[in-house]
C-alpha cells in the first residue's frame, strides 16, 4: 500500500474577496498548499479566470459551489467545470441535481462530491427545516445516495467519519470541513474537529481556512497541520 501523502491531502479554503488578494496568499503560503478551494465569495469575485490562474500554477482546485437546480442547468454547468481541469465538485444531494451531474461530468476526471450537512447545522437548523432526522441519520442517508448515483465521495464534518466508513467503503472519498487545529477557535462551526481526530475516524481530505489564513505565518501554520496530518495519517495505516 503506498503512504498517504498529507501534502495531497490538505485542501486550504481560499475564501478571499478578490483574485488579488488570493495571488497575493498564495505567495505566501508557497508550496505548502497544492490543493485549494474556491467556494461562493471568492468565485463571485473572480469566476473562472480564478479557477485557470491556480491551474496554472500547478494548484489543484476543488471548486465548492454547491450546484442544487433543475438538472438541465446542473448537467449543463458541470460540463463546464469539467472543461475548466477542477478536480473536485460539490452539488447538493438531491437525487435529480446529483444524476445531472453524473450525466453532466461525463468521462472527465472530475471527482463528485454531495453535500450531506453543513459543518453550521445542528438538529436544532433540522428540525427547522422540518427535517426530523438526527444529524448522523441524515449524512448517512445521504452519502448512501451519493454512492448509489455514482458520486466519487462526499462533504461531511469531522463527527461523521467513523460513522460513514464502514457503510460506504474503502474507495469512496470523506472530505471533512471545519478542521481546527486543537485551542483554535470552532468560528461558526457546529460540528468542528481536529486533523487528527478526524482522520483517525476516516476522512480522506481536510478543508481548512481560517486557521492558515488568519495566522501571521501562513506557510509555518500550514506546516504544522500537515505534520499533525501526516502522524495521523501514518498511524491509521
Amino acid at each position: 500500500m503506498l503512504k498517504i501523502q498529507a501534502h495531497d491531502r490538505l485542501i486550504l479554503a481560499l475564501d478571499l474577496p478578490s483574485s488579488s488578494e488570493a495571488e497575493r496568499f498564495m505567495d505566501r503560503v508557497q508550496d505548502q498548499i497544492t490543493f485549494v478551494k474556491v467556494g461562493l465569495e471568492l468565485y463571485t469575485a473572480a469566476g473562472p479566470d480564478m479557477v485557470r490562474r491556480l491551474i496554472d500554477r500547478g494548484k489543484r482546485v476543488f471548486l465548492d459551489l454547491k450546484f442544487l437546480d433543475i438538472e438541465e442547468t446542473v448537467r449543463r454547468a458541470t460540463e463546464r467545470v469539467a472543461a475548466m481541469g477542477v478536480e473536485f465538485l460539490t452539488i447538493h444531494a438531491n437525487r435529480k441535481a446529483l444524476a445531472a451531474a453524473v450525466k453532466g461530468r461525463g468521462d472527465s476526471p472530475l471527482k463528485l462530491l454531495a453535500v450531506t450537512v453543513l459543518t453550521n447545522f445542528d438538529s436544532h437548523d433540522l428540525r427547522e427545516m422540518g427535517i426530523q432526522h438526527s444529524v448522523g441519520d441524515l449524512v448517512t442517508a445521504r452519502a448512501l445516495l451519493a454512492s448509489e448515483m455514482g458520486c466519487d465521495g462526499v462533504v461531511a464534518s469531522g463527527e461523521e467519519p467513523g460513522v460513514l466508513r464502514p457503510k460506504v467503503g474503502p474507495r469512496f472519498l470523506i472530505v471533512t470541513p471545519g478542521v481546527r487545529p486543537a485551542g483554535k477557535d470552532v468560528d461558526d462551526h457546529a460540528r468542528a474537529t481536529t486533523p487528527t481526530r478526524a482522520i483517525t475516524a476516516g476522512a480522506d481530505y481536510l478543508v481548512v481556512g481560517r486557521p492558515i489564513r488568519a495566522a501571521s505565518d501562513p506557510a509555518a501554520a500550514a506546516a504544522a497541520i500537515l505534520s499533525e496530518m501526516q502522524a495521523a495519517f501514518d498511524a491509521r495505516s
